[in-house]
């Protein structure tokens, strides 16, 4: 039987919509050998509906519910990088399994780079949808509005992404580049743990 060596058999990646957990997460399951799977796929999958729909249709805490069962159901696989959505490790019950599970990463971006990247395929979003203006009152610059959402948010949630095991900047970096950077400190994450 053909030996894999790899630092592990499974990792999850969190940080901000728009770091490119999906896109890393893929080319580290690839380059690991292991099963990918995006969270937010995995739950449209599961309910038939897509992000944007649960959240217009059911609302956010229907949606904090199925992911966390999700985490739940997934935190209980293995030959698996999981790649989380921006708001998943936000949760204390899942950042506690995740964490317990195995390694996380977290993705970082500047908030002009997830502005860049995430205004590519507007509506796509749920977290960034404007807020109707109360009456009377003048639309504001939609896209003036996400990026101070995506400040403010980033700003929210910073020390709570910085709970995660790993950390990596993914700003201006090709994906290969940020694969390898991972994979090494995962190496060094699991060397640290058998100390």
């Amino acid at each position: 039987m053909l030996k894999v060596e790899r630092p592990t058999t499974w990792v999850a990646l969190t940080g901000f919509m728009g770091v490119g957990k999906s896109r890393i997460g893929r080319e580290l399951a690839r380059e690991l050998m292991l099963h990918f799977i995006d969270l937010d796929r995995y739950i449209e999958r599961e309910t038939g509906l897509s992000i944007p729909d649960i959240f217009r249709h059911l609302g956010e805490s229907t949606f904090r519910q199925l992911e966390a069962e999700a985490v739940a159901e997934l935190t209980g696989k293995d030959f698996l990088v999981l790649s989380l959505g921006g708001g998943t490790f936000v949760g204390p019950q899942n950042r506690e399994s995740l964490l317990q599970r195995g390694p996380v990463v977290s993705l970082w971006a500047s908030p002009q780079t997830i502005y860049e990247r995430v205004s590519r395929r507007p509506g796509q979003r749920p977290i960034l949808d404007p807020p109707h203006p109360a009456p009377g009152e003048a639309p504001k610059d939609l896209a003036e509005l996400a990026y101070e959402r995506i400040q403010r948010l980033l700003a929210e949630r910073e020390a709570i992404y910085r709970q995660a095991t790993i950390h990596v900047s993914t700003d201006g970096r090709r994906v290969p580049d940020v694969v390898d950077e991972i994979i090494e400190k995962l190496w060094n994450y699991a060397d640290n743990a058998q100390d």
